[in-house]
């Protein structure tokens, strides 16, 4: 008896040693909730298609997560966004997976990271894992915000390895696309700290979107971009084979498509040196994205205008989807902005009204019209990041109960799963 206890007390002591050490410092997947098995979202022709059944999208833009994930006064909004996003039934966020030299970046220097901003990333995918919500992760912008390939051509300048100042030489450049190389590589196999996964592996992510909005108007032929779409898309198929790739397109016809005269915005939109069909063509492309802007693609035109523009405008890339690339159309961005002339909530309400009817109507037929994300959605005191597009949907019922109403329908359609009985109640 006096032994037993001699012996039970140091082993005692010595296991609530480790348990301490291991709270306190190690692994950080303590609270996390595993839920329930997923699937990774696949291919079939012009569907995309989940556990052998069609899969349409309902979904919105956040493109702030990761950076609102870095600080602890700020973290609570990534939950609030996605929690309030599965509550309305929307399938799809996207959002960036880049912050390339700026505060709170990801990236710092060429192959150097942030470990902070990188466990950040880590939370937003594991909290759209809790909310059953997927992510559409964006790789690099072709914009300044955020880096973008103008940091990666000052990164080159500064090391003395820059073969142009142009940031154009982002999409040509053998330094710059080993920089670039490895970034992909970096975050492709990263295991996320708190759920354990690599996100090469993870079913949560829908796919990958290779750049945001990609331009190269010092190339209008296209072929630049081009050659850097297929290896891109290539190595990101080598690492990783779960994921579905998409470019990030606007959607604007090239220079030998008949469509930039009669489809295309005005003529400037075939002279950027992207060229939808050809891009979308690519062998390791598995779906296409489309952005919809017509107030800001227009110098000269009304409402009533953009309306017509919008139905032309789509109903050509479900038709390109279905008749040219076999391949799933995602219009992964659209907007109306509050500063045109005579802007109202309920001409917004009406436009986004129709495209999601026009994706309806294509779903229902099963067509490639894929889904739409709109953007963007914000929570409540975001200030700070409202452009004119921004809104918190919850602040008007009308806007709320629109992509509330798409969610149900989609829904149906794709057969109502397990993940849809928590708003089932709303249809």
């Amino acid at each position: 008896m006096v032994a037993g206890n001699g012996l039970f007390y140091p082993i005692f002591g010595f296991a609530s040693l480790v348990l301490f050490i291991y709270m306190s410092f190690g692994d950080m997947r303590l609270g996390f909730e595993e839920g329930p098995e997923m699937s990774f979202v696949g291919r079939n022709g012009t569907q995309f298609v989940l556990d052998g059944k069609p899969f349409y999208i309902n979904g919105w833009n956040s493109y702030w997560l990761m950076v609102q994930s870095v600080d602890d006064y700020s973290r609570p909004r990534v939950r609030e966004m996605l929690k309030a996003g599965a509550k309305m039934g929307l399938t799809v966020c996207r959002t960036w997976a880049f912050n390339d030299g700026d505060y709170n970046a990801l990236q710092t220097s060429p192959g150097v990271f942030n470990e902070q901003a990188f466990k950040a990333l880590d939370y937003v995918i594991a909290e759209a894992r809790r909310h059953g919500v997927r992510l559409l992760l964006s790789l690099v912008n072709n914009l300044h915000a955020y880096g973008g390939k103008t940091q990666y051509v000052e990164w080159a300048w500064q090391e003395g390895v820059g073969l142009s100042s142009s940031n154009d030489s982002f999409f040509y450049d053998p330094s710059i696309r080993s920089y670039f190389k490895n970034y992909i590589k970096t975050i492709l196999t990263r295991k996320n700290t708190i759920t354990g996964i690599e996100y090469r592996n993870d079913p949560i992510i829908l796919g990958w979107e290779l750049i945001n909005e990609p331009r190269c108007m010092t190339d209008p032929s296209g072929d630049t971009l081009q050659d850097w779409i297929e290896e891109m898309s290539a190595f990101v198929k080598l690492i990783d084979k779960n994921h579905l790739v998409t470019v990030g397109l606007e959607g604007f016809y090239g220079p030998n498509d008949p469509k930039r005269l009669t489809v295309n915005p005005e003529d400037w939109a075939s002279r950027l040196g992207s060229d939808f069909i050809r891009n979308s063509k690519t062998e390791n492309v598995d779906f296409t994205s489309v952005h919809i802007y017509p107030d800001h693609w227009f110098r000269e035109e009304v409402y009533e205008d953009y309306m017509k523009f919008i139905s032309k405008w789509m109903l050509s890339h479900i038709e390109d989807g279905d008749k040219i690339l076999s391949k799933p159309v995602l219009f992964t961005e659209y907007g109306l902005s509050d500063t045109i002339k005579n802007f109202s909530l309920s001409n917004r309400e009406n436009m986004y009204k129709m495209i999601l009817n026009i994706i309806y109507k294509s779903a229902k037929k099963r067509r490639s019209g894929a889904g739409a994300l709109v953007w963007q959605f914000l929570v409540g005191g975001m200030t700070e990041f409202l452009d004119d597009f921004g809104m918190v949907p919850w602040e008007r019922s009308s806007t709320y109960s629109l992509f509330v109403e798409q969610a149900c329908k989609l829904a149906k359609l794709n057969g109502w799963t397990q993940r849809d009985m928590s708003f089932k109640e709303f249809c």
